[in-house]
């Protein structure tokens, strides 16, 4: 015959949380179960039982309250996370990878138009006034977007100082304009002390048909910016699959 082990008996250290409620259950069974049992005897065990079940009741709402705060804290922390593991920690726009995966969203239902840029010289920002103003100048620079794109469009950070705009459902012109828009705001916003320079973006466009993928939109936009660095900076090019010569646009 099979022994039971130690380890399957149980435990006399574990604490009986309802010992005391177990108690006056048995008590109040062992009354009842007696025919000669007299009134008194009845109401006491009542009582008790009473008094035990008002206790679980208290601690069932401590316990449900508790549980409904930690839920909803399990929820604000989630909520937070999945923000974090989407967002730019300094600037609050969209990282590359949710760039892309907004950008692949995007194309797989409409047209969009990818706008790439990159803030001119932004190395002897840093280089001169240290990374806490190169961020304040990065900071700057959003500020101008958001003011420009507004609800039209998702701005995200790829880059140090490298943007990008998503313009779903926009078309080549419109875009255009608003890229323009957004250099010249740039080129006239006055950053704090100490910078004292003018702080300038280049711009790349690329309209892009239905089902374009992430690598060629993007692509195609980083070679425009790349003919913007060429052409002296500060200004907006545009590359289109459908249109053999580019178009330029400089605002000085």
């Amino acid at each position: 015959m099979a022994s039971t082990s130690s380890s399957d008996a149980p435990s006399n250290d574990t604490p009986d949380l309802f010992r005391s409620e177990s108690e006056a259950l048995e008590k109040a069974r062992a009354i009842y179960a007696n025919v000669d049992a007299d009134a008194q005897q009845s109401r006491v065990a009542l009582a008790e039982l009473i008094r035990h079940f008002e206790r679980l009741m208290r601690e069932t709402r401590r316990l449900i309250g508790r549980s409904d705060r930690a839920e909803r804290e399990m929820h604000a922390l989630t909520q937070q996370l999945q923000y974090r593991a989407t967002h730019d920690a300094l600037t609050d726009v969209l990282n590359r990878s949710a760039v892309i995966e907004r950008t692949i969203k995007a194309l797989r239902t409409d047209r969009a138009v990818m706008i790439l840029l990159d803030i001119d010289d932004f190395k002897k920002v840093n280089d001169e006034f240290g990374h806490p103003v190169g961020d304040a100048v990065i900071l700057g620079i959003v500020d101008c977007l958001r003011l420009i794109v507004g609800e039209r469009g998702v701005i995200g950070r790829v880059g140090g100082e490298e943007f990008t705009v998503l313009l779903p459902g926009h078309d080549l012109a419109d875009a255009l304009k608003l890229a323009e828009k957004m250099r010249a705001a740039i080129g006239s916003h006055v950053f704090a002390a100490p910078v004292n320079r003018r702080i300038t973006a280049s711009f790349g466009v690329s309209a892009n048909a239905i089902w374009t993928d992430f690598d060629t939109a993007y692509g195609l936009a980083d070679a425009a910016l790349y003919k913007a660095k060429r052409g002296g900076r500060n200004r907006v090019e545009y590359s289109d699959p459908q249109l053999t010569s580019p178009v330029i646009q400089t605002g000085d």
